[in-house]
């Protein structure tokens, strides 16, 4: 873990980068017993260029002890949970087996946030069986929740789950560039003021991707001139 977070550094230091956050992404980076977690956590000590921690993980994977050590490294680092959503209606979250609900969400972010600790959700539109109806409804459940921060993905469809069947059948429906444009426009608007915008539109590595294919750049210009015409 340190040599790995000493290599990204220098590499940031060779773009002239002088600051970073340490990001535990993938999979549940609170699934495990505290001592172990503190020892992954404190491996980013050492490093003064360091000045964010984000940890990624499910809104049922947070219980109060590990909030509690996680709270503790906010003498020294902006501390950041980012907790997968995806939807705020239970029956897309049990259509995707996500495994836990809403409410578990809620309840998540109101310990976080209690403890000093920011919250970034993540959500998908375009989901199936999903309207702009519902992100609405997202968008409004998570300005009740208080949520600091969003990061906002579109459906991909990605080599060996279960959605590249459906799609290959032609059982699924993506969007295209411009209606996701238009519903993530719609999404970010109903979030409170000050929410950062962590992300706009997802990312997949690799020959993984399936489908869509978006040109990021042309997706975020047509996202912030919809947000532009707005205030206009």
């Amino acid at each position: 873990m340190a040599v790995q977070l000493a290599t990204g550094l220098e590499r940031l230091r060779l773009r002239g980068v002088g600051k970073a956050a340490a990001y535990f992404q993938p999979h549940t980076n609170t699934y495990a017993p505290v001592p172990v977690l503190s020892g992954l956590w404190d491996a980013v000590l050492p490093f003064p260029e360091v000045v964010a921690l984000c940890v990624g993980t499910r809104p049922d994977c947070v219980p109060d002890p590990v909030l509690d050590l996680l709270a503790r490294y906010r003498e020294r680092w902006e501390v950041w949970l980012e907790l997968g959503l995806q939807s705020a209606r239970d029956e897309t979250l049990a259509r995707l087996d996500r495994g836990h609900t809403a409410e578990q969400f809620a309840d998540a972010c109101a310990r976080a946030r209690r403890r000093g600790i920011r919250v970034c959700a993540h959500v998908i539109l375009g989901l199936p069986g999903e309207g702009p109806e519902d992100e609405s409804h997202t968008a409004a459940f998570l300005a009740r929740t208080g949520i600091d921060g969003v990061k906002v993905h579109h459906l991909a469809v990605v080599r060996g789950t279960r959605l590249e069947s459906a799609w290959r059948s032609g059982a699924l429906e993506l969007l295209g560039e411009e209606v996701y444009a238009a519903r993530a426009a719609g999404f970010v608007r109903r979030l409170p003021p000050g929410t950062v915008l962590h992300r706009l539109v997802g990312d997949t590595a690799g020959d993984r991707l399936l489908a869509p294919r978006y040109h990021k750049a042309r997706v975020l210009r047509r996202i912030r001139e919809a947000l532009g015409s707005d205030a206009g």
